[in-house]
């Protein structure tokens, strides 16, 4: 038998999106290792093929083996595959033009899935990590001889007999100097973990099995636990607390997808750019940024999505955005919103519960997507001010759950709820707040006369409310501090003094001189209720709305803006006794204000500083004028009771 030895020189053709020797592809080093067991898991998955059709023997279980040589600086990853003769090697190997994939799946059609990339092109990676590589190969056919091939990374190769007895490839690559990290078998164990953990074929590093080859995506949700979900969200992302549901996704037409995606309980800002779901092809992970594949207000879930049918390019490091690709983006969105519709239906207490964790995501979604929000119309919930005592009572008489409903010692409310409610001489205007505790005497003022008020987020509502608005041309919001109407004031009426003016008048007076600004309207009303105020801050909602939006724009907080209405209870008793001190105050013609005056006019501007800082309306740099005037003024006051 003559000896094989053969020199030649790699067949490269550019047509072929060639040359991808060392850097010209991949973004990282390290993913050679996760193409050469990918190429191994080919192998392994064509000769059990190639059995079923008679054409080679079967073999003995697949496996993956990686090995370390520190002496030789080597690094070796085996399989037990299918193999490849002289003429294949040459083939498959030197022209890099042609797939062995290709040609495999002319034949072997009925298992195409199971064919995870190119051998060709994934081998080349080696390279990147390796000054020398080496190839030993005898294919399962009967009658075939072990072949070594070598190349130092030029188009230079060897090709010669070898003595390896059992199907299979080895792969040696002999490492740069600066490449010895992956010598060492913790940085191999990370790097299986990371992108071969879900293989089904075993990854062995150094006689030792590190992947889980468990992958519980391809199973069908019926063999699957509430646990077994669980157990793989807690696995993907340790330390994270328990998922609050999950979608499972399984379609194979028109294309081939599966995944299991999670909401998880949101307790910090949320990535909406990146996102956290891993893609696979054919359980080899791919990518942690999928933004081109699942829509930018799904990134923030969870999970997993593995499909062969996204397409990738050469090294399965960057996606191609095409029209399948934006199918598939639009058939996770359309299963997680029949997810939530489900479960709004089937348990509508535990969808309130966990209410703001989906919050972004339904109202981020509905904003950008058409077909999203038709889906989820019906599925917003907003907190209320409805009495908890009186949302049970309504669950009660219905043996069911109510809207409102409970949770803890607060209350949601569907829009459609709320408008049910709403009595008629409200004009079915929806009132919301967006600050409990700088819109509070607002709020109060409502809440005293049996208004119930939408609780909203203030960054996300700010755009989501007027998006309502215009979605649904009967809405009209307004927040509780926009204006007030009259079901809030006392009409009284009021005598005039010997120069004509009302007490109103002598208050709005007062405030002008002690404001000295003409971009605040004075008002002057006597509110309902023990809780009101003694003096708001009042914003026309679309004013407000419009200085919201130059805010985020800009991306700033929104403050107040220059031109506002400063709204003075005539009712409160402090009110009350600043016009008369201010009333009770002597002047004379030409000679500096009375002591009385003046602290009334101080007491003034304290009041609408007040009302400022309630809603966030005083810059930092004007806090410290503030804080000193109050200190100054409660020391005048003491002073008088002395």
């Amino acid at each position: 038998m003559p000896v094989l030895e053969e020199q030649g020189q790699i067949q490269i053709h550019t047509e072929n999106i060639f040359p991808i020797i060392k850097k010209a592809v991949y973004s990282g080093h390290e993913v050679f290792l996760r193409e050469l067991v990918s190429n191994g898991v080919d192998a392994i998955s064509k000769r059990r093929m190639a059995a079923m059709g008679g054409d080679c023997s079967e073999g003995t279980e697949g496996r993956i083996a990686i090995s370390i040589n520190r002496e030789a600086n080597t690094l070796t990853i085996s399989d037990n595959g299918i193999g490849m003769t002289a003429d294949e090697v040459k083939r498959y190997i030197n022209q890099v033009a042609f797939s062995s994939a290709e040609d495999f799946l002319e034949k072997y059609k009925q298992e195409s899935d199971a064919i995870i990339g190119h051998f060709g092109l994934g081998f080349y990676s080696s390279f990147m990590v390796a000054k020398q590589v080496e190839l030993v190969t005898l294919s399962a056919r009967p009658g075939s001889e072990a072949v070594r091939w070598s190349c130092d990374g030029s188009p230079n190769f060897s090709l010669e007999g070898a003595g390896r007895s059992e199907a299979g490839t080895d792969v040696i690559l002999h490492l740069m100097e600066e490449e010895l990290e992956y010598i060492e078998p913790s940085r191999i164990r990370t790097l299986i973990t990371t992108y071969c953990d879900f293989l089904t074929v075993e990854v062995q590093l150094e006689g030792e099995t590190v992947n889980k080859r468990e992958a519980p995506w391809r199973a069908s949700p019926r063999e699957l636990t509430d646990n077994d979900y669980i157990e793989l969200y807690r696995y993907l992302y340790p330390f994270q607390g328990d998922p609050l549901l999950w979608v499972h996704l399984s379609t194979d037409y028109p294309y081939n997808l599966q995944g299991i995606l999670y909401f998880p309980r949101l307790t910090g800002r949320a990535d909406w750019e990146k996102g956290e779901i891993r893609l696979y092809c054919n359980q080899v992970f791919v990518s942690d940024s999928i933004k081109e594949v699942v829509p930018r207000y799904l990134l923030p879930l969870r999970g997993v999505i593995d499909s062969p049918d996204i397409p990738l390019n050469v090294s399965r490091s960057a996606l191609q955005t095409d029209r399948r690709v934006r199918s598939i983006g639009g058939f996770v969105a359309k299963k997680v919103g029949d997810r939530l519709k489900e479960l709004h239906r089937d348990e509508p207490q535990r969808y309130a519960e966990i209410w703001e964790s989906l919050s972004p995501f339904i109202k981020i979604g509905a904003m950008e997507d058409e077909k999203f929000a038709d889906q989820v119309a019906d599925l917003v919930l907003f907190a209320t001010t409805a009495s908890p005592a009186a949302a049970a009572d309504e669950a009660a008489s219905k043996d069911s759950a109510s809207d409102p409903i409970q949770v803890g010692e607060r209350c949601f409310t569907t829009l459609a709820g709320y408008r049910q409610r709403l009595s008629e001489d409200s004009n079915k205007r929806l009132l919301y707040c967006t600050d409990e505790a700088g819109q509070a005497g607002a709020l109060a003022l409502w809440k005293g006369q049996g208004a119930e008020v939408l609780l909203a987020d203030g960054l996300i509502d700010s755009q989501f409310i007027p998006w309502l608005e215009m979605r649904h041309g009967d809405l009209k919001f307004q927040r509780v501090d926009a204006e007030l109407d009259d079901s809030l004031k006392e009409q009284e009426s009021e005598l005039a003094d010997s120069e004509g003016k009302d007490a109103s008048e002598k208050l709005r007076d007062l405030f002008r001189q002690a404001l000295n600004n003409d971009k605040v309207t004075i008002q002057v009303q006597s509110l309902k209720g023990d809780q009101a105020p003694a003096a708001l801050i009042l914003l026309p909602e679309q004013m407000r709305r419009i200085n919201d939006m130059g805010a985020l724009m800009d991306q700033r907080l929104p403050g107040l803006p220059d031109h506002h209405v400063l709204l003075v209870n005539r009712r409160h008793s402090l009110v009350e006794g600043l016009l008369k001190l201010s009333s009770g105050a002597v002047l004379t013609t030409g000679a500096a204000e009375s002591p009385s005056r003046t602290l009334a006019l101080e007491l003034g501007r304290h009041l609408y500083e007040t009302a400022r800082l309630a809603v966030g309306g005083l810059e930092p740099n004007q806090l410290a004028g503030f804080q000193q005037r109050s200190s100054d003024l409660m020391g005048r006051l003491m002073q008088r009771s002395l």
